[in-house]
């Protein structure tokens, strides 16, 4: 135990129990109080973006020119101008509000049944989502009063106050649905309500010592909206699952015999250092993003490793000084029937694991067959993964209000609600040469004072599709460049394409170091942790084998549709284009869990003298209830986010469960142990630059019990 950090670290807790749970208490309240009053700032426009568009939206933020939000009404009639008595009434209650400026007479489409008014709503755009409700109970009541037309409204405010109000609702819906199933799940597993409540406690509370310290961080890394969704996903999930680890160690030493001091100090040499390596791993893989080179992903690895971090301290040193705290407590509230059954649990959990892992040792060439050729066909429909920037109807489903209004303005008035948007500075405007070229486009603002002025080019097609790309492209490649050679203006595009275009390219430029950093890291750490290549060369194969079948699953289901019904949405026809990207880091991060569980069981074992096959089989066996537990969390904590209503959390949910899922059937219990038989003692061998360097232990020797301080039993 000397050299074990986890064994140090919860024996101190042990003995200096009252110290741990104040000093953790203190610590959550007070991260959590700070960062709460501080708040969080979100990214601006130009932030959110990169490339050519990042930097014209950046010129007008330098500029101080705050773009007014601006909304659009459709009037559509089933004849001919029927649509007027609504329009001049509408007109005149979105005045009446107080709320608007710049009400523009309807324009009016070609077939003549439909009119667009277009407004903007005063004062500053960021508070605009604030201020567009009397807008919004103007639009309705004058489509309540004319049951002849139909009205539609798009816009900068009302989609923004839209969606905040449904990630708001989202995101309670994820806290009310996910840890009910998370505590029923460890109910099941430990038939006591304290031993389930615990887990639970502490991951909310290290969730909300993170969301105090992001909120601080939020003010020199400003944060994507979604971000607290993602921290509280992964806090919850990673969270519970490394208590779980420690608290199911304890109790299976427990159970064979051993007294609490010496259960206690087991499960934090093996279990605890355990968390340790997989916690570090998971962070490290996290840092990844940080090499995307987008500030979103930047937040994301801010928050998830933060998360992971609090969540891993809070699991070595509060969680031993409770366990020591309440000693056979941790059984009060037992329930009859699920405390037999949990009882039983160990044993038939490692009787059935060990009924199916027989097979797998016997013919273990078969069934690592097997397993990569069924991992393999999930993966297939990877091959033809497409990825973009959705948008609104592909986003929240072709049903929903906003969806349904973006599709009938755009079909009206094509370019109307997203048209690119051309930024050029120049020192002189007012020069003969720049005149000519700005009088080549229609829709010109000029900020004379700044010199700056603002082009709006509408694009053909519906704002997304292969129309709307050829002609944003023609606009930057002929266009624009024809107009302004020799101006000395600097010229950027942006607009909503835009701005998806270059955050795809940089994704494509970005997922490059990614791999290669999380790749080459996971190694090293296994490498140092397990001092063998073969270990660590498998450990990536096997993570690559998850995250392909797990884009392979998101690709049919969402992209072709294949049973998206049953996750209640539709095919979109491509995957987010973060998502990629995302799902890849975290899925290595957090196979790392099971992999660095379960191999260090094995370890263990093999240490005691055990030969290859036996410890596999001891190591799977006894693994089997806590990566059952713990995956099925997972499963649960990750199929919440695949109900909201969001296309990506939709998307992020259903990929991540799945992967877990996978990772914790088929790969654990099929590819690595017929893997690791297959090579056999080749999976032992030290590269001769590491045996230099200290054995980490991997297991707790029996004898340290008898020698050890005593650890004071809770009272």
């Amino acid at each position: 135990m000397r050299g074990n950090l986890a064994a140090r670290i919860g024996v101190w807790s042990a003995h200096h129990r009252k110290t741990a749970i104040v000093g953790w208490l203190l610590f959550v309240v007070l991260t959590a109080g700070i960062g709460g009053a501080a708040g969080m700032v979100e990214m601006s426009a130009s932030e959110q973006g990169t490339g050519d568009s990042a930097r014209a939206q950046k010129i007008l933020d330098d500029a101080g020119l705050d773009q007014p939000a601006g909304e659009l009404v459709l009037v559509g009639g089933a004849t001919p101008g029927a649509w007027k008595p609504a329009a001049a009434e509408l007109t005149a209650a979105i005045r009446e509000t107080g709320e608007v400026r710049t009400v523009a007479a309807p324009v009016v489409s070609q077939s003549g049944r439909e009119a667009l008014i277009s407004f903007e709503i005063a004062g500053d755009s960021e508070q605009a989502p604030d201020r567009v409700g009397p807008v919004l109970d103007a639009v309705r009541d004058v489509d309540r009063a004319h049951a002849e037309v139909e009205l539609h409204q798009f816009g900068q405010a009302s989609s923004e106050k839209w969606l905040g109000d449904l990630l708001s609702e989202d995101f309670v819906k994820a806290e009310l649905t996910a840890v009910p199933l998370a505590l029923g799940i460890l109910l099941v597993a430990f038939g006591a309500v304290v031993a389930a409540l615990l887990p639970v406690v502490l991951a909310l509370t290290a969730c909300a010592a993170a969301f105090g310290l992001l909120s601080l961080a939020s003010h020199q890394l400003h944060l994507f909206q979604t971000t607290y969704s993602v921290m509280f996903l992964m806090g919850l999930a990673v969270g519970v699952d490394y208590c779980l680890f420690y608290l199911r160690r304890e109790r299976d030493e427990r159970a064979a015999g051993r007294d609490a001091e010496t259960a206690l100090r087991i499960a934090a040499a093996t279990s605890g250092r355990a968390v340790l390596v997989s916690g570090v791993t998971v962070m490290v893989a996290m840092a990844g993003m940080f090499l995307s080179g987008l500030m979103l992903f930047e937040g994301f690895a801010l928050a998830t490793i933060l998360v992971v971090f609090i969540a891993m301290l809070g699991s070595v040193t509060v969680l031993p000084a409770l366990l020591a705290w309440l000693g056979d407590r941790i059984d009060a509230g037992r329930v009859p029937f699920l405390n037999r059954r949990s009882k039983r649990g160990t044993r038939e959990s490692g009787a059935l694991a060990g009924a199916m892992i027989r097979p797998v040792l016997a013919r273990p060439k078969l069934f690592a067959v097997l397993g990569v050729t069924l991992l393999l066909a999930l993966a297939a429909p990877a091959l033809g993964m497409k990825t973009e920037q959705l948008g609104w109807e592909k986003q929240f489903g072709s049903d929903a209000a906003l969806s349904i209004a973006h599709k009938k303005i755009t079909e009206a008035f094509p370019g109307g609600p997203e048209p690119a948007r051309v930024v050029v500075k120049s020192e002189d405007l007012g020069s003969e040469r720049m005149r000519a070229a700005l009088a080549a486009f229609d829709r010109v603002t000029l900020h004379e004072e700044s010199g700056i002025a603002e082009i709006e080019v509408p694009l053909a097609g519906n704002g997304s599709d292969g129309r709307s790309q050829d002609a944003l492209a023609t606009l930057r490649e002929k266009t624009v460049p024809a107009a302004f050679d020799g101006t000395g203006a600097e010229v950027h595009v942006g607009g909503d394409l835009a701005e998806s275009v270059d955050f795809n390219d940089q994704l494509k430029r970005g997922i490059v170091p990614v791999f290669v950093f999380i790749t080459g890291v996971t190694f090293l750490l296994m490498l140092f942790c397990f001092r063998s290549y073969v270990i660590a060369v498998t450990s990536i194969l096997l993570n690559l084998l998850s995250v392909a079948a797990a884009y392979g699953v998101m690709v049919a289901v969402f992209q072709h549709g294949w049973g998206a019904s049953l996750v209640g949405t539709e095919a979109v026809g491509a995957i987010q284009s973060w998502m990629p990207l995302f799902v890849l880091v975290v899925l290595f991060g957090l196979s790392m869990d099971y992999h660095v569980f379960v191999v260090s069981r094995i370890r263990e074992a093999r240490d005691r003298g055990l030969d290859t096959g036996g410890a596999i089989s001891e190591g799977i066996r006894r693994t089997a209830g806590a990566v059952t537990g713990a995956a099925a969390i997972m499963v649960a904590v990750f199929a919440v986010f695949g109900t909201l209503t969001m296309q990506d959390m939709k998307q992020m949910g259903v990929g991540l469960a799945v992967a877990v899922l996978l990772d914790a059937t088929i790969v654990r219990m099929v590819l690595l142990p017929s893997v690791m038989a297959l090579l056999g003692e080749r999976n032992w061998r030290t590269p001769k630059a590491l045996r230099r360097l200290p054995t980490l232990e991997h297991g707790e020797p029996e004898s340290t019990g008898r020698h050890a301080a005593p650890v004071p039993a809770g009272r």
